[in-house]
């Protein structure tokens, strides 16, 4: 199962992640965007060590996500 983080130094708030893909990613009161594993946001500490599972369904929304996202900070590991 392929695995997503964010890079929240590069994060820009813009917030299309979490429209593309809201089981995936959340956008928290920071500003910035994080990866939720199911229901939890893996805000702390976030960055490289917040990397969460993709569930099958969401693949193509977070693939998305990544294409779209203008700081180019979602990470997608194999």
């Amino acid at each position: 199962m392929a695995k997503v983080w964010i890079d929240q130094d590069l994060c820009t708030g813009d917030g299309l992640c979490e429209e593309i893909s809201p089981a995936v990613f959340a956008l928290l009161d920071d500003g910035l965007a994080y990866v939720k594993d199911g229901d939890k946001i893996l805000s702390d500490p976030g960055g490289a060590d917040a990397v969460a599972p993709i569930p099958d369904k969401e693949l193509e929304g977070v693939i998305e996500s990544a294409e779209e996202c203008p700081g180019e900070c979602i990470f997608i590991e194999p």
